[in-house]
């Protein structure tokens, strides 16, 4: 069975996680990815740990698990960029690839003779996107970017935490590098775009994605809370911003996420705590006045809760058709039947493991399953592979540029 992207090849510049989750997305739906890396060193996730991958036998391998989450099914090439020798090889790959990611800081690869007009002159059909912290042209284009900085200069920490005057206030980031990933996504958006403008045009192009934008355009219905309401969002902690109450409370064992998305939820749940008062006041019978009186309700609601447990309030909340969910640590959320049942989680053979558990795309086609049956590769194991099956260097070639230390 053919899967979406079959026959695409994509030249994997990139280090880190925003160009390797772009490159493993791509993977997944079929793309051929061959991942260019420093020869003996590699990319830098792959030190990033502990923890680390342990063999079949229980040993601690090299393989980090940071490293291990971004690369599922692509092939590992190293080559030395700053050789001529090693340039060359990128100039014949890139001639043969639809698609390139880079992720260096701006001009970056321009000393190098790797930029976008460079390559282009190599493959008018190619497809290069570049993913920095500020993109390719203003005031802040030479500076680097990364996740975390961009979290709080994009506005993602203003509204992230507790408010000021709450025990532990403050800003905080999200606990996953979702700037990243989110700039990950995007450029997987983007780059099949361009292929498919490039059936019209047989052109290549460009792509200019910078860290810092995506994170501005994520911001979503906070970002247009400011835009068209002119008023600056603050700290909520877990509540919402636009909808009351919809939030975590306490319980009497525990937490649990109440989610009421309209007034008629907030009804069947005030049937259920027996408080068919709250329904009654105008404070609090619609969400606009819920918003206007959030901390009179919430505190109202908190009282409530505590009086059940989680379960209690789970179960029942259920029953009556209003969202709630429970507050999983890692090892719940992959142990949930649901999520098994989905085969969120995928066992791959590693040459350290023969079942290596990694996190499955999301992505479930009805006609082209994606097959995601290979694992993050080893630093430079399909090296010689590439180049004698693609590019038709010989044994002897070979030979010298490992000698050189060029692959």
């Amino acid at each position: 069975m053919v899967e979406p992207l079959s026959g695409i090849r994509v030249l994997d510049m990139s280090r880190i996680l925003a160009g390797p989750w772009a490159g493993q997305i791509l993977a997944d739906l079929g793309a051929e990815v061959i991942k260019i890396e420093r020869p003996k060193v590699g990319d830098d996730t792959r030190r990033w740990g502990p923890p680390y991958m342990q063999d079949d036998d229980g040993n601690e391998t090299r393989e980090s698990a940071y490293y291990l989450s971004a690369n599922r099914g692509k092939q590992s090439v190293t080559v030395d960029i700053t050789s001529e020798k090693g340039r060359k090889i990128i100039y014949e790959l890139a001639a043969k690839s639809d698609i390139l990611l880079e992720n260096y800081k701006c001009g970056g690869l321009k000393k190098y003779g790797l930029d976008y007009d460079s390559m282009k002159a190599v493959n008018p059909g190619l497809i290069y996107c570049s993913i920095t912290g500020f993109g390719h042209t203003g005031p802040y284009k030479k500076r680097a970017g990364y996740d975390f900085m961009i979290q709080g200069m994009g506005g993602l920490m203003s509204i992230t935490g507790e408010p000021d005057e709450v025990p532990g206030g403050g800003p905080v980031k999200v606990g996953v590098a979702v700037t990243d990933v989110f700039t990950g996504l995007y450029a997987v958006i983007a780059v099949q775009g361009a292929l498919i403008e490039r059936q019209r045009s047989g052109l290549g192009q460009h792509i200019d994605l910078a860290l810092f934008d995506v994170q501005a355009a994520v911001l979503a219905n906070q970002a247009s809370n400011y835009l068209v309401g002119n008023k600056i969002p603050g700290r909520l902690g877990n509540a919402h911003p636009n909808i009351v109450p919809y939030q975590a409370f306490a319980t009497a064992d525990g937490y649990v996420i109440l989610a009421v998305g309209n007034d008629s939820q907030f009804v069947n749940f005030c049937d259920l705590a027996r408080r068919p008062e709250l329904v009654e006041n105008p404070s609090y019978k619609t969400n606009k006045a819920r918003v206007e009186n959030r901390n009179e309700i919430c505190g109202i609601i908190a009282d409530i809760m505590r009086e059940q447990t989680s379960n209690y309030w789970l179960g029942e909340l259920e029953k009556r058709g209003v969202p709630c969910g429970p507050i999983n640590t890692l090892d719940k959320v992959f142990d949930d039947e649901h999520l098994q049942s989905r085969d969120m989680i995928l066992n791959v053979p590693h040459p350290h493991k023969k079942d290596l558990k990694l996190v499955a795309n999301p992505i479930k086609y009805s006609r082209t399953p994606l097959k995601q049956d290979s694992a993050p590769p080893l630093l430079g194991d399909s090296s010689e592979t590439v180049l004698k099956d693609l590019l038709g260097y010989d044994d002897e070639i070979i030979e010298q540029l490992k000698g050189d230390g060029v692959i």
